[in-house]
């Protein structure tokens, strides 16, 4: 994999030095369609110097630039224009697309933003799983921490990019607050689950769909970010960790989302979690281990709850004190077994059921309070009917010549050696879940062990794959023409 790239150096630094803030009413044009595409090689490189441990030279360009705050700021644009502008969108009388493709990107650009965000905050020492490289959160961690060393004496990455955020860390974090509180919500309605229809859906409603299928993948993205912005706590700033434990109380929201662990879910009587960027069935084998996500949560925790300076301004009330002390019966032999240093947290909570805390000191604090937001609501609060007439009128009716150089420049994009290389994990059966060597030939998008589970598994699969064929079908004659 190491041979494999995307960009060179210095067709990297220049995308990063171009990458910039677009206001909301501009999303999608030409120029915001550019700067996409050039996003999407980022994170496809930053990825595969991250899963081939080959340095992380996307990730000092984005912090020597100082670009961090702009793709936080681009996050939180996309974030507003899905809540505010799309919805308006998708109700005027004359949006009748018969190609989403455009309004597609404008959606998944968060996707693009929180997994590079996602990628960047990665890559370095964890101090609370001294396991070697076949451990479960192995992808969390660097070859200090398998040592069991306390990583490098320099300023670690995850620090430089926290500073390189500047007052958007801020931002940042109330970003992940919003997508934790949605998760833990969502699962609680069951609004994150799709039912399929038996009749065909519309172009329109098809986009809805897949918007709301991806809001609960880049929730989990949020949910990564926040943890390793957590790996920081030493350095962060005292209006950081006051939003962090005071106004968002982090803490309780990560035990009420262990609880609910929205990532586990029920299917036809089967038992089914979110990994790899898909539902999996779970076998009776995989169900004791731990997921990469309940570890990013419980690290989360260890690193707030553990930690001398967020003791020192964590009010333990009696509510939190008792949210907290439900961890305990989740701190079972089986998970301390596979993060041993957990056992740390199990006898912090043991301590807790014992005593009576006293309140945090308080000092007279001059506090920060995140701007990004507030900011796009001064600027456009009260434009939203405009913005989605004008995009509709001006960005998203593409005539067919515009729609195929769009389909070129994406088929130059994205390359099929390079995708199959951004997963590290091997395929699995879609059926029973083994391990996979065959794909459907006609979608090339499913894996199966066996012709047995294909056949068995081809009423699920027709419709997506009817959908995918038609799309491969269609980008290859617009390249073509």
């Amino acid at each position: 994999m190491g041979d494999l790239e995307v960009l060179l150096h210095g067709e990297a630094e220049a995308l990063v030095q171009a990458l910039q803030s677009f206001p909301l009413w501009e999303m999608g044009s030409q120029g915001w369609c550019q700067q996409h595409e050039q996003l999407e090689k980022l994170n496809m490189q930053a990825i595969l110097d991250a899963s081939s441990s080959q340095g992380e030279p996307i990730q000092e360009l984005l912090v020597t630039h100082g670009k961090i705050p702009t793709l936080i700021e681009e996050l939180i644009s996309v974030e507003m224009w899905k809540q505010k502008v799309f919805p308006i969108l998708c109700k005027l009388e004359d949006f009748k697309p018969h190609n989403t493709f455009p309004i597609y990107m404008v959606v998944h650009h968060e996707a693009s933003v929180i997994n590079l965000l996602e990628t960047v905050f990665f890559h370095k020492p964890c101090r609370l799983c001294p396991r070697p490289p076949d451990c479960l959160l192995a992808p969390y961690l660097t070859p200090a921490s398998w040592a069991g060393t306390s990583g490098p004496s320099e300023k670690s990455t995850d620090t430089e990019v926290c500073d390189s955020a500047e007052d958007s860390i801020l931002d940042l974090i109330d970003y992940c607050h919003r997508k934790l509180t949605l998760l833990v919500a969502q699962n609680s309605s069951g609004g994150f689950s799709v039912p399929e229809g038996e009749f065909e859906l519309s172009p329109l409603q098809e986009l809805q769909k897949q918007a709301q299928t991806m809001e609960f993948a880049i929730s989990l993205k949020a949910l990564s970010v926040l943890r390793y912005i957590t790996d920081s706590v030493d350095s962060l700033s005292l209006s950081t960790l006051t939003r962090m434990l005071s106004t968002h109380n982090l803490p309780c929201l990560l035990v009420e989302l262990l609880e609910n662990s929205p990532w586990y879910g029920q299917e036809g009587g089967q038992l089914k979690r979110f990994e790899g960027g898909r539902w999996q069935i779970v076998t009776a084998k995989d169900y004791p281990k731990l997921t990469k996500i309940d570890g990013q949560v419980w690290i989360a925790l260890y690193n707030l709850l553990l930690n001398p300076q967020c003791q020192a301004k964590y009010n333990l009330t009696g509510f939190n004190k008792n949210q907290l002390l439900r961890l305990r019966a989740l701190l079972t032999d089986i998970l301390l077994d596979q993060i041993p240093n957990l056992v740390e947290l199990q006898r912090f909570l043991s301590h807790l059921a014992l005593t009576e805390p006293h309140p945090p000191k308080k000092d007279l604090v001059m506090e920060q309070i995140p701007e990004i937001w507030s900011q796009l609501e001064r600027k456009n609060g009260g434009k939203w009917q405009a913005i989605a007439k004008y995009q509709l009128k001006h960005i998203f009716s593409p005539s067919e010549q515009e729609l195929r150089l769009q389909a070129r420049r994406w088929a130059e994009t994205y390359k099929l050696d390079v995708i199959e290389a951004l997963n590290p994990e091997k395929p699995k059966c879609a059926s029973c879940n083994a391990e996979a060597s065959k794909r459907c030939s006609r979608c090339q998008n499913e894996w199966y062990c066996k012709r047995e589970c294909q056949v068995k598994h081809w009423q699920k699969h027709r419709k997506s794959c009817d959908l995918m064929a038609k799309s491969m079908d269609s980008v290859k004659e617009e390249v073509k023409a």
